[in-house]
């Protein structure tokens, strides 16, 4: 199995700490969105995934793109160490918690639209922080009050689930551009317990091979 990823990469963040969740065996094959090096617009990774995004995932003669079609492939695929529950209730709550960050937060606030609005509309470095922080602020109004709904150690109850693969990537992303957390201590709190587990830290952008931090 080999997961391309890019160490930045919330998206390929959230894939990561799946696979470690569920134990699996995976191979990293770092593809760098850098300026300057935007490996993954090269003709070599373009004839792997053609939409030029990470992550990406290899599982002997299956590839695929996308993270929730990633998730939801392991999550079909190796059935031990469940990051879904049983309960198609519950399930479907989790989703619809990892779409309200996969959907309506990350694509206003990813890479590909930071360089449009900067460079296509020239909008200042203080304007495009501005613009950073609605987008998170709006996005975890909501998620603050979905998991503050339970009283588990984690977003939904006391194990990780895929909701918590989705939130730490865009915790670490809102710490990154000094967004202001403190309306939202749930968050934090579950972030926080959730960054104590091994499989987590793993999983982290300080902990890749292509981190150049």
């Amino acid at each position: 199995m080999r997961l391309y990823s890019y160490w930045r990469s919330s998206a390929a963040y959230r894939v990561r700490i799946a696979l470690n969740l569920k134990g699996l065996d995976y191979e990293i094959v770092p593809v760098s969105l850098a300026p300057g090096e935007s490996e993954h617009r090269k003709a070599a990774y373009r004839a792997i995934n053609p939409q030029m995004l990470v992550p990406f995932l290899e599982d002997d003669d299956i590839a695929i793109g996308q993270s929730m079609a990633i998730l939801e492939y392991l999550e079909e695929t190796y059935t031990e160490n469940p990051l879904l529950p049983a309960a198609t209730g519950a399930r479907a709550r989790i989703r619809s918690f990892c779409n309200s960050i996969c959907c309506d937060i990350h694509p206003l606030n990813n890479l590909r639209v930071m360089k449009y609005l900067k460079s296509e509309l020239e909008v200042s470095d203080d304007d495009y922080l501005d613009w950073y922080a609605h987008w998170i602020n709006e996005g975890f109004e909501s998620a603050e009050a979905f998991v503050s709904y339970g009283k588990g150690r984690y977003a939904y109850g006391e194990k990780p689930t895929l909701a918590d693969a989705f939130l730490v990537p865009q915790v670490y992303n809102a710490r990154r551009f000094k967004v202001p957390l403190d309306d939202f201590p749930n968050l934090v709190r579950i972030v926080d317990a959730c960054n104590e587990l091994p499989v987590f830290q793993r999983a982290a952008p300080e902990s890749q091979p292509d981190c150049n931090a």
